[in-house]
């Protein structure tokens, strides 16, 4: 497989107060962040393998401001209650395994997104779907790597007194029945799933879902968990 599913992001309150349903329910947190100069901010809760990241908006005019405005994450996140409006985002990372002349280096279409708060060198890739709401946001960066071989300085907590170890599985529900090429490229990667539903949720597994377990936080927060 050349990719592999690094993190995803859901729009949260300020102030990600739904991080605390994540931590009631036995999830360790880990460190947060604010994105200097993109306005945004966030939780995180990290596993083996990829990460949950809570994003909210805390500084409006970086959000809106011209370098930041092609990624639409302040529209995404002020309309994230909208039925129309995905309030996800899906980051997607190389293999290690892949052969890299044989695969495209991003899956999808995308533009390249320099954010104020990495060196200038440094870009992400943002698939160019990003005007289109309804669906979730696509990035890719080519630096990311499972957090269990972050190196010492960078390591976050990975043990959870819920006992979870790896998300195995990654599946959008939304309305649209209708794809981008962006999201089918995305989709055709095998590193997420996607049906169609009444509303925006996503469904994550981890650990092959073998306990038989499962936890459903809507309305609060728009994510089903099964282990």
């Amino acid at each position: 497989m050349a990719f592999e599913f690094d993190h995803l992001f859901i729009c949260v309150d300020v102030n990600g107060m739904e991080g605390d349903r994540l931590v009631a329910l036995g999830l360790t947190e880990g460190s947060a962040n604010t994105h200097p100069g993109q306005g945004t901010a966030n939780r995180r809760f990290f596993f083996h393998n990829a990460m949950i990241e809570l994003l909210w908006v805390h500084n409006p005019a970086e959000a809106q401001s011209a370098p930041i405005r092609r990624t639409h994450l302040w529209e995404r996140w002020q309309q994230r209650q909208a039925p129309t409006v995905s309030p996800f985002g899906i980051c997607l990372r190389p293999s290690p395994n892949a052969v890299q002349d044989a695969v495209p280096a991003v899956a999808f279409d995308h533009w390249d997104y320099h954010p104020p708060y990495l060196p200038a060198h440094i870009s992400i890739a943002i698939g160019t779907n990003s005007d289109l709401l309804s669906e979730p946001m696509l990035f890719h960066i080519p630096f990311g790597q499972r957090p269990d071989q972050a190196p010492p300085a960078k390591a976050q907590p990975l043990i959870h007194p819920l006992g979870l170890r790896e998300i195995s599985r990654v599946e959008i529900i939304h309305p649209a029945a209708q794809l981008s090429p962006e999201f089918q490229a995305a989709l055709a990667t095998h590193t997420i799933r996607h049906r169609v539903g009444p509303a925006h949720y996503l469904e994550l597994g981890f650990d092959g879902e073998i306990s038989g377990q499962q936890v459903d936080l809507r309305p609060h927060l728009p994510l089903v968990m099964s282990w």
